[in-house]
């Protein structure tokens, strides 16, 4: 019997704990001051300049798995492209062929290639 008032008792508090809570009005917004957009982005959020034989490669952990590598490399019209490895620098090594020419390419973290 008492077990019994005491989880009576216990689901009346939790009942009116729970009971709709009474709303209170929004502060007023103050007004800031008016914000001219820009006609053309000043900064943008993506680099998009290419980077295939422009710029010297960059050691880093490789984002690239070797399948997205060998992508970025017949793309940039590498044919014929071995088997890939990635060295202790984090960039991804291997043999392609390039105008009927067998070089030894590498392509780092950012997609930039060297061919030798």
């Amino acid at each position: 019997m008492m077990r019994t008032l005491l989880c009576v008792a216990a689901a009346a508090t939790l009942l009116s704990a729970c009971d709709r809570k009474t709303e209170v009005a929004a502060p007023e917004r103050t007004a800031g001051p008016v914000v001219s957009t820009s006609e053309a982005p000043r900064n943008d959020a993506v680099d998009t300049t290419p980077t295939t034989g422009k710029t010297a490669q960059t050691p880093g952990a490789n984002s690239f798995t070797e399948a997205q590598a060998r992508g970025a490399l017949k793309k940039a019209g590498y044919t014929g492209v071995t088997a890939l490895t990635q060295d202790t620098q984090g960039l991804w090594q291997g043999k392609a062929k390039k105008g009927g020419k067998l070089m030894t390419v590498s392509i780092d973290y950012k997609g930039a290639i060297s061919a030798k």
